[in-house]
């Protein structure tokens, strides 16, 4: 298997992990599989868990050189983590996919292909994972899921279907003049658009959880999202965006 350059990864893939022991080091295997033959590196973000997830992982580094682990003296939450990834990484692409397994690696190459082909539009700067027709979740946590969509695309116009699924590619840069809040990973295309930049969407696959348990319920998810999607309208509203800039 190829190994990417230390110095200067083209891509990095950054997963958030909480108390995700057993699947870490399989999905770490499934990602270094996926992206075999490109630049790339692997940060994981154990966000303070307390099972085996950082031993796991900082066991796996012998087998896996371009895996790099981080690890929150405190525990932060699943944008925290994104951002702690994203802050740490070298490559000027970057992807994101969750901790539990459910985004096959597979479909890494599709979104980061998407991003950076030749004839994408100059302000392209988001290529997400949608979910809609493979989801492999209950009845009622898709229903849950639609609702949530349904409310935030109506609210925030941002013309994305699945904004909860975790595998996406942006550029570092980008990425980078958001403004940053709690749970801010669900509302990047959103947060994107309000920049400036264009994003797209590609179907992904989707599988069943195999070990260990979902860190968020529908309730606690849906009031979440309410207060925040207030929020994101609120910056929506204060914006003002100059289309660019040049020096003379």
């Amino acid at each position: 298997m190829s190994q990417s350059s230390p110095k200067s990864p083209h891509i990095s893939v950054v997963v958030p992990a909480y108390n995700e022991a057993g699947n870490v080091v399989p999905l770490a295997r499934e990602i270094a599989e996926a992206l075999d033959g490109r630049s790339f590196e692997i940060l994981f973000v154990d966000d303070s868990s307390s099972d085996a997830t950082r031993q796991e992982l900082i066991d796996a580094k012998a087998d896996l050189p371009m895996l790099r682990v981080i690890v929150h003296r405190t525990n932060c939450g699943q944008s925290r983590s994104v951002r702690t990834g994203v802050m740490h990484a070298r490559g000027d692409i970057v992807c994101t996919l969750d901790g539990d397994g459910q985004n096959p690696p597979q479909d890494l190459p599709s979104v980061i292909d998407a991003l950076t082909r030749d004839d994408a539009p100059e302000n392209l700067a988001l290529v997400g994972g949608d979910r809609t027709a493979n989801r492999q979740d209950s009845a009622w946590k898709k229903f849950a899921s639609r609702a949530g969509n349904g409310l935030r695309q109506a609210m925030l116009n941002d013309n994305c279907a699945d904004t909860g699924c975790g595998l996406k590619a942006f550029k570092r840069s980008a990425y980078l003049q958001l403004p940053y809040f709690d749970h801010q990973h669900r509302f990047l295309p959103a947060l994107m658009i309000r920049e400036g930049f264009q994003c797209e969407f590609r179907p992904v696959t989707h599988r069943h959880r195999t070990i260990g348990t979902s860190k968020y319920t529908n309730f606690g998810r849906l009031f979440a999202s309410l207060t925040d999607i207030m929020g994101v309208m609120w910056l929506n509203s204060r914006a003002r965006n100059p289309r660019g800039s040049d020096e003379f």
